[in-house]
C-alpha cells in the first residue's frame, strides 16, 4: 500500500494514541500522504489519480460541484432528484442497466449521494473492469438527455417523494429537522429546505427545469473524476481521455453565495406523533467548512458531547441520569455551518433540570478555558479518526475529492490536521464565546404527540 501511515503497525499506532504520543505538535513528516497525479482535460474535467496496487480493485469516483445549496427558491430538491435521474439510464447504457452492468462485472459500493454542497457517484470495480466504470460515468455525463422524458421524470419524482415520506415525514424527529432549518435560515436561503426538497417543488418540476439543471451543472468543467487503486498510470490516462476527452470545452458555473444567516433567539415546540421521548436541540449558525472557527467548534463538540468523557454526557447521562443520550457537534458545510447540542430526555426526567444543565455547561465553555487534557484528547481523536478513515480505496477517493472541492487542493492532509494541532485553548474559548451566545440560539423542543388513527 503506497499510502504512508506512520510506518508502524496498527497495534503500535493505537498504543501510541492511548499513551498520548501523537499530541499537538507532532512532526509533519509523520503525516499520512496520499500520492496523486492531477490534471485537467481540455474540456475542463479535472482528473485525480491515486495508484495503489495492493489489491486488484479501483474506486471510480465522480463529484459534480453542485448540491442543494445551489438551488433557487421554488426548485428545492432538484439536486437530489437529478442524482436519481442519472441512475435511470443514458443513451448507450440503456434504461435501468447501470446497477446490473456493474453487478455482472463484480462491481461493489455502487451508489450516489447528494448533500448541500456536492453530488457524487461512485463504484469499486475489479482492475480489469476499469474501462467499464469509466464508460458508465462518461455516458451519463454526456448522454443522459436522449433518455430523459416525462415518464422517466415522473417516475423518479415519485421515488424521491416516497423517499421523503419514508425517511423524513414518517420517522421519529423527522419534523425536528425541518423545524430547525426553518428557524435558522430565512426564506430564500438555499439551506432553509433540506436536500430532499419540498413535496410541492418536486411535484411541480418540469422537463425543461430538469434539462436546464443538467446543462448548467453537469458540465465536465464542473466535475472531478478520481481513480484510486490498482491501475497502470498511462493506461488509466488513455482510458480517461478515450471516454471523457471528446466532450466539448465547458466552463464552471458560478455559485451564488448567500449571506451568512444570523437567527435571533428562537424557541419552537414540535409535536411529533412518531417520537417516544422528549428531545431538546440547541442550534447556532457557525463558520463554514475550513473557515476560521470551524475546527475550534469541532473541539467544543468533543469536549461537551463525547461519549464517556464529554462534560454534558457525564452530567446528564452518568451523574444525574436524566438523559438517554447526548450529542454535541459542528456540522460543517460550504456556505455556513451549524453547531448543535442535542439531548434525548429519559421519560421521567425533569426537562427544566436538563436545560439548566445544558445552559450551565455551554456558559462554562464560553467563559472559561477548557483543560489541556480535554484539548489533547480532542485533537488526538481527530487525528486518529482521520488516519483510520483512510483504510479503504473509496474513503481515500472521497478524502481527495473533499479537499479538492472545499480547498482547491487534494493534498491538504497536513493543513487540515494543523487546524486542530495549531489552534489554542484561548482561541477555542474565544470562538465558543463568539458563536454560542444565547442571543443567537435556536431552541427546538420535540414532544411526543398523539398519532392519528388509521381510517379503515
Amino acid at each position: 500500500m503506497q499510502i504512508h501511515r506512520r510506518q508502524i503497525p496498527h497495534s503500535l499506532m493505537a498504543l501510541g494514541i492511548m499513551l498520548g504520543l501523537f499530541l499537538p505538535g507532532t512532526a509533519k513528516a509523520d503525516d499520512p500522504v496520499i500520492p496523486i497525479e492531477s490534471y485537467r482535460l481540455d474540456n475542463g474535467l479535472q482528473v485525480i489519480l491515486h495508484q495503489d496496487k495492493s489489491v486488484p480493485l479501483v474506486a471510480v469516483n465522480v463529484w459534480y460541484h453542485v448540491g442543494s445549496g445551489d438551488e433557487t427558491l421554488g426548485k428545492s430538491g432538484f439536486a437530489h432528484l437529478f442524482e436519481h435521474m442519472l441512475f435511470q439510464g443514458s443513451q448507450h447504457v440503456g434504461k435501468d442497466n447501470h446497477f446490473s452492468t456493474l453487478k455482472n462485472v463484480g462491481g461493489q459500493e455502487v451508489n450516489g449521494t447528494t448533500n448541500t454542497d456536492r453530488t457524487n457517484f461512485f463504484e469499486v470495480v475489479p482492475s480489469n473492469e476499469l474501462e467499464t466504470g469509466l464508460w458508465l460515468e462518461s455516458d451519463r455525463m454526456g448522454y443522459l438527455l436522449p433518455m430523459l422524458d416525462k415518464t422517466s421524470l415522473d417516475n423518479q419524482i415519485e421515488v424521491v417523494r416516497n423517499e421523503r415520506r419514508q425517511n423524513y415525514d414518517n420517522v421519529p424527529y423527522g419534523k425536528t429537522r425541518f423545524a430547525t432549518a426553518a428557524a435558522l435560515y430565512p426564506e430564500g436561503h438555499p439551506y432553509r429546505y433540506l436536500t430532499i426538497g419540498k413535496h410541492e417543488d418536486l411535484a411541480n418540476a418540469s422537463l425543461d427545469d430538469v434539462v436546464g439543471f443538467y446543462n448548467t451543472w453537469y458540465a465536465p468543467a464542473n466535475a472531478t473524476l478520481v481513480l484510486a487503486g490498482d491501475f497502470d498510470m498511462q493506461n488509466a490516462k488513455d482510458l480517461v481521455n478515450k471516454w471523457f476527452g471528446s466532450f466539448p470545452k465547458t466552463s464552471q458555473p458560478e455559485h451564488v453565495v448567500p449571506a451568512f444567516p444570523e437567527p435571533k433567539a428562537t424557541r419552537v415546540e414540535v409535536s411529533d406523533e412518531f417520537a417516544k421521548l422528549r428531545r431538546i436541540d440547541y442550534v447556532w449558525t457557525t463558520p463554514a467548512f475550513y473557515q476560521e472557527g470551524d475546527a475550534e467548534l469541532d473541539v467544543v463538540g468533543s469536549v461537551l458531547g463525547r461519549t464517556g468523557t464529554g462534560r454534558l454526557y457525564k452530567a446528564l447521562v452518568h451523574d444525574k441520569q436524566l438523559a438517554q443520550s447526548v450529542a454535541a457537534y459542528q456540522q460543517s458545510a460550504m456556505f455556513s455551518s451549524t453547531f448543535t447540542v442535542s439531548v434525548m430526555a429519559k421519560s421521567d426526567a425533569d426537562l427544566d433540570e436538563i436545560e439548566k444543565t445544558m445552559k450551565e455547561e455551554i456558559t462554562k465553555i464560553t467563559a472559561m478555558p477548557i483543560t489541556e487534557a480535554e484539548f489533547n484528547r480532542s485533537v488526538v481523536g481527530v487525528e486518529a479518526n482521520f488516519i483510520w478513515g483512510l483504510e479503504g480505496l473509496m474513503a481515500r477517493a472521497n478524502t481527495l475529492q473533499g479537499f479538492n472541492h472545499f480547498l482547491g487542493n487534494p493534498s491538504s492532509i497536513t493543513s487540515d490536521l494543523d487546524r486542530y494541532r495549531k489552534t489554542s485553548i484561548a482561541k477555542i474559548q474565544a470562538v465558543a464565546a463568539k458563536y454560542l451566545s444565547p442571543a443567537r440560539r435556536v431552541e427546538i423542543l420535540t414532544l411526543p404527540g398523539v398519532r392519528a388513527p388509521i381510517l379503515k
